[in-house]
């Protein structure tokens, strides 16, 4: 888990917007589940699972912005 979420912090700009794209955003809920299962966060993984099963519509554009402004995206940990 610890080389997924030190792939993703590192990789370049672009790279994670292209991850952010509709289709593939799917990437970015699975780096959210294994930060909060690093950090041993339970209502993280919760949260995480929930997004992988319901897979919020708009939450590709919210990664999206959240990626150009700060280099990563929103989470609760």
């Amino acid at each position: 888990m610890k080389k997924i979420v030190k792939w993703f912090d590192e990789a370049p700009l672009i790279i994670k917007i292209i991850l952010a794209i509709p289709v593939l955003d799917v990437v970015w809920v699975v780096y959210r589940i294994a930060r909060s299962s690093m950090k041993e966060s339970t209502l993280g993984l919760v949260l995480g699972i929930l997004l992988l099963i319901i897979g919020i519509p708009w939450l590709w554009i919210l990664d999206i912005i959240t990626i150009i402004l700060i280099g990563t995206v929103l989470w609760i940990d």
